[in-house]
């Protein structure tokens, strides 16, 4: 049986810990935090529940093949629900318009805005389910050599990928808004509509599909499942584990040691930490080669997250919100240019807005509501003092909505929690404490990303956001799938192993660990 480490407990990790203990292999998770779940960590205060991270769950079929894959139903373990519309995007005028799958719907309120783009509507769906049919296709298999790159340039090119999302949108739309409404959807992966591949309007395609759904409990119980599942399988799962370097001999991954010392012997290690920082931090430079500092930093590196979590005492049920919300900002792509670009702190803003209580009302305490405002700021590249501008910026959000949106709403605020960039480089350990890691830009996408399997170190693989496919549920778990059919099942003694499978370095077992319950 071959022994592998997993390095944290986001999506990525969770899969391919899952689906590599199902196939046999003697995993062990270690997780820095006190709780399971990456950026997907619960905050419960003072009676409300907070996700803390993805709040937009797509490809709902992608949890029941990982439960499929473990002999289980994932129904047993969680819910989902649709949501219904997706997205609630306000203009300027705060005049609402619902995305959802409902294409008639869509055409109406097209139509009211901007009677030239219904056609242009049609087209661009259909359009979208073209590079969807091709976009898919690519995000299972690994880009390792150069040569599996030139083989999908052909479809990138027909598909039109050296265009921006909006350059793309801006073909088949004339309305200002409607170009917002239909490509901003990169900002979910950590993309600038401006300069992410056009490739990834399939997102837009993705949900019409398939939907938008809410885990009931939030994005929390699906951790919380995972949890249950890991410790059916027999994986150790180590809490408050931070790991301090991969332990490596003769270029091959042999284990971790942790920030106490601790070592944890194994025949390979599969990292769900962002790819960055796991290079720069955890690896001495003279053992990368190839992502050396100088490669690494080169890069060009998502936005960060600015996110407050509040409870309120009332409810806001009257005041014309759904589940997902999105305020947009007047002059979009002004307001892209000063966080990709300029990496200035806008002094206005879009806003995401979540009130999962609509849906599930057991998130706060009776009579209450639970929310989490997002805006999108430029990352720690930036020369933003966050010690001095984090209150100042949350009392204008705070101020916007109500004004706009929630009445009386600082009066009626009764736990409150906000995470700036800082909180993204110090506590999730991302590089320049980006939210998404490496932008997807058409040049760093694919094979141009960090690879799921390291070319400095064997047996040293990588899943989440900073590698390929990239960053969302659906591509980090992607990117598991991918780890999982390299490593392959377990190695047994005197058996050669595949070039492209686990290295078995039969090293002798690590000490027993104590275990904290998985979930905290």
């Amino acid at each position: 049986m071959s022994r592998i480490v997993v390095i944290g407990s986001g999506f990525g990790g969770l899969r391919a810990a899952v689906r590599l203990a199902a196939r046999g292999h003697q995993v062990e998770l270690f997780e820095k935090r006190d709780k399971l779940g990456g950026r997907a960590y619960v905050y419960d205060i003072d009676g409300f529940r907070f996700d803390g991270g993805p709040t937009v769950i797509t490809a709902p079929w992608i949890f029941d093949d990982i439960w499929r894959a473990a002999g289980r139903r994932r129904q047993d373990y969680f819910q989902l629900v649709p949501c219904d519309p997706f997205y609630r995007i306000f203009d300027e005028s705060h005049r609402p318009f619902d995305v959802s799958a409902d294409h008639d719907a869509m055409l109406r309120q097209i139509e009211q805005r901007s009677p030239a783009d219904v056609e242009g509507y049609n087209s661009f769906l259909a359009n979208s389910k073209e590079i969807f049919s091709a976009g898919m296709a690519l995000i299972d298999q690994p880009f390792l050599q150069l040569s599996d790159m030139i083989g999908v340039v052909p479809d990138l090119i027909r598909l039109q990928s050296y265009r921006s999302v909006y350059g793309y949108v801006s073909k088949f739309f004339q309305d200002d808004f409607l170009r917002c409404c239909f490509s901003f959807q990169p900002l979910l992966i950590g993309g600038n509509p401006l300069t992410a591949a056009s490739i990834y309007v399939l997102i837009h395609y993705l949900e019409r599909e398939w939907g938008i759904h809410y885990a009931v409990g939030g994005t929390g119980a699906i951790i919380k499942a995972f949890g249950r599942l890991l410790q059916e399988l027999g994986v150790r799962v180590h809490l408050n584990a931070e790991v301090d370097r991969i332990l490596i001999e003769q270029r091959r991954a042999h284990g971790v040691r942790l920030k106490d010392g601790t070592v944890h012997r194994a025949d390979g290690v599969v990292s769900n930490a962002d790819a960055a920082w796991t290079y720069l931090n955890l690896i001495p430079a003279h053992q990368r080669p190839r992502n050396s500092d100088r490669r690494i930093k080169s890069k060009s590196y998502s936005m960060s997250l600015f996110v407050i979590y509040f409870g309120t005492k009332r409810q806001y049920r009257d005041a014309g919100l759904a589940h997902h919300n999105i305020m947009m900002h007047p002059d979009y792509t002004g307001l892209l240019r000063e966080i990709f670009r300029n990496k200035d702190l806008p002094k206005e803003f879009s806003l995401y807005l979540h009130m999962p209580t609509l849906t599930d009302p057991s998130l706060a305490p009776a009579g209450g509501e639970a929310f989490y405002v997002l805006s999108p700021v430029p990352h720690l590249g930036a020369d933003i003092d966050w010690e001095r501008q984090s209150q100042s910026y949350r009392d204008a959000i705070m101020d916007f909505l109500e004004q706009n949106y929630l009445p009386d709403l600082q009066a009626n605020i009764v736990a409150e929690h906000r995470i700036d960039p800082r909180h993204f480089a110090g506590t999730l350990n991302s590089y320049l404490g980006s939210a998404f890691s490496i932008q997807p830009t058409l040049t760093q996408s694919a094979w141009f990303r960090p690879h799921n399997r390291s070319e400095d170190v064997e047996n040293l693989y990588f899943v989440g956001a900073g590698t390929h496919p990239g960053a969302g549920v659906p591509g980090v778990i992607s990117s598991a799938k991918i780890v999982d059919s390299l490593i392959g099942d377990p190695v047994t003694e005197g058996t050669p192993s595949p070039s492209t499978r686990l290295v078995s370095t039969h090293t002798a077992p690590s000490a027993p660990v104590e275990t904290p319950p998985a979930g905290g």
